[in-house]
C-alpha cells in the first residue's frame, strides 16, 4: 500500500510546537522527515514535562517516527551535510525569527535560486512581511492579539487563553495544507515555492462568526461562557449530577428538546418560536430546561436526547475522552513503540482517515537526539568527518 507522500523526503528545522505539529502531520501521511536539531540540546521539548524515566512524553507524542540528526551550521562540516540534505529534499521547514535562515546562508532567495523544485515553508508569530515581521510571539500571544481571547470565558469576567494551543496548532494546520498544495502544484509546473504561515493570521482565520459579527454589525462579541453568542438553546445545562451539553442548532431541533423534555408547546409560545426570540429570552428558556433536567442525572437526559435526536453530550475530562468508546473506535489513542528498554508512551492517533492508509495501533519512537546521523549520512552517501 503507498502512502500518500510516500518518497516525499522533509527536512525539518522547526522546534517547540507549530512546526513539529505540521511535520508530525506529514510523517502521518507517509514524508520521511529527517529533524535537524541543535547539537547537545535537540528541540526544546525534549526538555518539557511531563517525563516517563527521564523522556519527554510531550516531545515523543509530536516527533514519532522522524529521524534526528544534530548540525552546527557554523561549521563548514555540518553545512556540508546540511547542503547534501537540501539537495535530497523536497520540503524543507523552519520556525525562527524571520532573517535567521538568509544570515546562515539559506533564505528563500538563495535556496530557491539554486534549488528552484525545493519548497520551502515556514511558520512564524506575525509572518515574513509587515511592520512587525521579525517580533517573537507564543501561543498566547498570538492567542490575544488574534481576539481569541476576547471571545473565550464567562460574561463579565477577565478573558481566558484556550485550553489547547490552538495559536501553534492551527498554524501548524495551515502549514501542512501549504506545504500539500504545493506539492500538487510543483507536481504540474515543476517549481517549488515558499509558504509564509503566521500564526497571528490564523487565529484570524478561525473566527468564522466572530468575524462576520464584527463586519456585519460593526461591534465585536464578547465572552458568553459556555454558550454559543447566536443560538439558543446550543450551551450548558444542569442535571442532578453535573453539566452537560445542548446543541439544539434550529426550530427543528428544538421542538424535538421540546416534546423530549415534555415541554408542552413551548416552541409554539411566542418567546421561544424563533431563534432570535430564544436569543432574546435565552436566560428563561434555560431557567425552564433545568427545572427538568435537574431531576435525573446526565446520562438519563443524555439518552432521552439522543433518542429524539437532538444533539448532546457530557463533558468529559481529557482522561475521559481518552477512554471513550467512540475514539478509541477509530484509533484516536495509539501506542508510540519504545526503543529496547525503553518507556511505552501514548499518543493521539491520525484524525485523518482514509480508505488507502492504514490504520496502525502503534507509532514508530521518537528519535534520540543525533541518534540517526549514521544512517543518514549512509543514505546521502557521506562519510562523518566529525568520526575519528
Amino acid at each position: 500500500m503507498t502512502l500518500p507522500l510516500s518518497g516525499i523526503t522533509v527536512v525539518d528545522l522547526t522546534h517547540v510546537l507549530a512546526g513539529p505539529f505540521c511535520s508530525s502531520q506529514l510523517q502521518e501521511l507517509g514524508a520521511r522527515v529527517i529533524k535537524v536539531e541543535r547539537p547537545g540540546l535537540g528541540d526544546d521539548t525534549r526538555a518539557f514535562p511531563p517525563f516517563v524515566d527521564g523522556f519527554s512524553a510531550y516531545f515523543a507524542g509530536l516527533n514519532h517516527g522522524k529521524q534526528s540528526i544534530a548540525l552546527d551550521l557554523s561549521t563548514p562540516e555540518d553545512r556540508r551535510i546540511f547542503e547534501a540534505l537540501l539537495d535530497q529534499a523536497d520540503v524543507v521547514l523552519e520556525n525562527f525569527r524571520p532573517g535567521v535562515m538568509e544570515k546562515l546562508g539559506y533564505g528563500w532567495d538563495t535556496l530557491h535560486a539554486s534549488r528552484p523544485k525545493l519548497i520551502y515553508g515556514v511558520v512564524s508569530g506575525f509572518g515574513h512581511t509587515g511592520p512587525e515581521a521579525g517580533k517573537p510571539a507564543y501561543d498566547m500571544v498570538v492567542q490575544a492579539r488574534g481576539g481569541v481571547m476576547s471571545i473565550t470565558g464567562e460574561k463579565d469576567r477577565d478573558p481566558v487563553r484556550v485550553g489547547a494551543s490552538i495559536g501553534d496548532i492551527v498554524a501548524g494546520m495551515y502549514l501542512v495544507q501549504g506545504v500539500l498544495a504545493a506539492l500538487i502544484t510543483r507536481a504540474q509546473t515543476g517549481r517549488g515555492q515558499k509558504i509564509d504561515i503566521a500564526m497571528l493570521d490564523a487565529q484570524i482565520a478561525i473566527l468564522e462568526h466572530a468575524v462576520a459579527l464584527t463586519t456585519a454589525t460593526g461591534v465585536p462579541p464578547g465572552r458568553s461562557g459556555g454558550r454559543h453568542p447566536t443560538i439558543t438553546p446550543f450551551e450548558t445545562f444542569h442535571a442532578e449530577d453535573g453539566l452537560f451539553v445542548i446543541a439544539a442548532g434550529n426550530d427543528s431541533l428544538f421542538a424535538k428538546l421540546c416534546t423530549a423534555l415534555r415541554l408542552g408547546p413551548l416552541y409554539e409560545d411566542p418567546r421561544f418560536a424563533t431563534n432570535p426570540a430564544r436569543c432574546e429570552n435565552a436566560r428563561l428558556l434555560k431557567r425552564l430546561i433545568e427545572a427538568i433536567t435537574i431531576e435525573q442525572p446526565r446520562k438519563h437526559w443524555i439518552a432521552v436526547l439522543e433518542a429524539a435526536g437532538v444533539p448532546t453530550g457530557p463533558i468529559q475530562n481529557v482522561a475521559e475522552a481518552l477512554a471513550d468508546p467512540q475514539l478509541l473506535s477509530r484509533n484516536m489513542l495509539v501506542d508510540i513503540e519504545p526503543a529496547p528498554g525503553r518507556p511505552k508512551f501514548q499518543c493521539a492517533g491520525n484524525p485523518i482517515k482514509m480508505t488507502e492508509l492504514p490504520e496502525h495501533k502503534t507509532r514508530p519512537p521518537a528519535p534520540l537526539l543525533d541518534g540517526d546521523r549514521q544512517a543518514v549520512l549512509d543514505w546521502l552517501g557521506m562519510a562523518d568527518a566529525t568520526v575519528g
